[in-house]
């Protein structure tokens, strides 16, 4: 089996590491608009590959000691003709690229023939709508947002439905945050700049009473906890990318927040607010700019921070009736930068469930053909061993379930 990674950016080097020293696969293409990005991609993959190798066969580690060729190629992702052409040699790809270049490599893979694990999730009913039966006709399996959130955000989601025999509300907080924030935005880039705007500009969609609602961008404001040494932050309505719509006729509720440092979006706020973030075009003496273009070339050295370290926050929670008791079930996690393999968290968490689903794609394991959401391809059956897929690689949640409505009115735990 021959695997392409579209983009060797923060994400996508990490995964073409991490698959080049996967069985599943012969061969690992880095795929790059910049020659010295997709040729550094494949050769830091090579070169880890074969340490972990010698490492292999020198101790008591376990598994195959191969590793397929690596290499890397250089092309224009923004190009149809060129995509197609790309893929029709591979038989697997998995897109770490923009939002803007998703839908495009979407496409592509469809009429290249070639399976495809697209870590962005945006513009989901749009997706679903014009490429699941064309996927079908070609035989091929398209998997839209598969990182973390979304991806393993959307299958606790499920899980926790299923879970229950009557789903109240389903609500997702999950955030990457600086291990060490600084003001004034308390926050580092662990993404596409590109996505990171989409946070603060699209509006989005929760379900309310069963029903589908649009909310501003950053509305629903609230104060949130999580374990040392995150502590205090604050969280946000953002896109719940498919969950409302593959979901939200099974809950009454469900919505999908953000997670800061506290203060973070108030700032934000203030520049959305002003125009900064804008995209209609204005007069600037005898230049036109457009604000969102200069406001990000504004911030982004602002937010590369002083330290790789990162830490990505995760918390689903899921309420409800089984037998006849209210239920509240609860998967939080807290994962920090690998100073051992210097992945940042958020790569690890966004990489690993791609990497998963393209390797059981490989094994033979996923044989659905069509456009799929994570929820609607990882959870029930596969709900188990892909939660031990991400802890074998470090991805641990811890899990509490308590009755919330006994007798007494106090909680137990079940």
């Amino acid at each position: 089996m021959r695997i392409a990674v579209l983009g060797t950016g923060l994400i996508g080097r990490m995964i073409v590491r991490e698959l080049a020293r996967s069985s599943s696969f012969s061969e690992v293409v880095a795929v790059d608009g910049s020659p010295e990005a997709a040729v550094s991609a494949a050769a830091e993959a090579s070169q880890a590959a074969e340490a972990w190798r010698t490492t292999a066969e020198t101790s008591s580690v376990a598994g195959d000691a191969g590793r397929p060729a690596v290499r890397g190629v250089t092309a224009d992702l923004g190009d149809y003709g060129t995509l197609v052409a790309l893929l029709r040699q591979v038989d697997i790809a998995i897109a770490a690229l923009p939002d803007s270049l998703s839908f495009l490599a979407n496409q592509a893979a469809i009429k290249a023939g070639c399976h495809l694990i697209d870590l962005v999730g945006a513009e989901y009913p749009e997706k679903s709508r014009a490429l699941d039966v064309p996927a079908r006709k070609a035989g091929v399996l398209i998997v839209s947002g598969c990182g973390v959130a979304p991806g393993i955000a959307n299958v606790l989601a499920a899980r926790g439905i299923e879970l229950l025999d009557e789903a109240e509300e389903v609500t997702i907080y999950c955030g990457g945050l600086p291990r060490y924030p600084r003001p004034p935005l308390m926050y580092q880039q662990v993404f596409s700049l590109e996505g990171l705007m989409g946070l603060y500009t699209r509006p989005v969609f929760v379900v309310e009473d069963g029903r589908l609602v649009q909310l501003p961008p950053m509305s629903g404001l609230e104060e949130c906890e999580f374990p040392d040494p995150v502590g205090a932050c604050e969280a946000a309505y953002s896109d719940a990318h498919s969950v409302p719509y593959t979901l939200g006729h099974k809950v009454k509720r469900l919505a999908e927040k953000t997670v800061r440092y506290r203060g973070h979006f108030g700032k934000m706020k203030v520049l959305q607010e002003l125009g900064f973030l804008d995209d209609n075009p204005v007069s600037v003496g005898d230049q036109t700019v457009i604000p969102r273009q200069v406001t990000m070339a504004l911030l982004a050295p602002r937010i590369q921070g002083q330290s790789k370290e990162d830490v990505t926050v995760m918390r689903v929670v899921a309420t409800g009736k089984k037998n006849g008791a209210a239920v509240r079930h609860q998967w939080t996690m807290l994962d920090f930068y690998d100073p051992e393999t210097g992945y940042t968290s958020m790569a690890r968490t966004t990489g690993y469930p791609a990497i998963i689903a393209a390797e059981w794609l490989a094994q033979g394991k996923l044989l659905e053909r069509g456009f799929f959401a994570p929820e609607q391809l990882l959870a029930g059956e596969r709900f188990e061993p892909f939660m031990a897929e991400l802890a074998r690689r470090g991805i641990t949640f811890d899990y509490m379930v308590e009755e919330t409505g006994t007798a007494n009115g106090s909680a137990a735990g079940l």
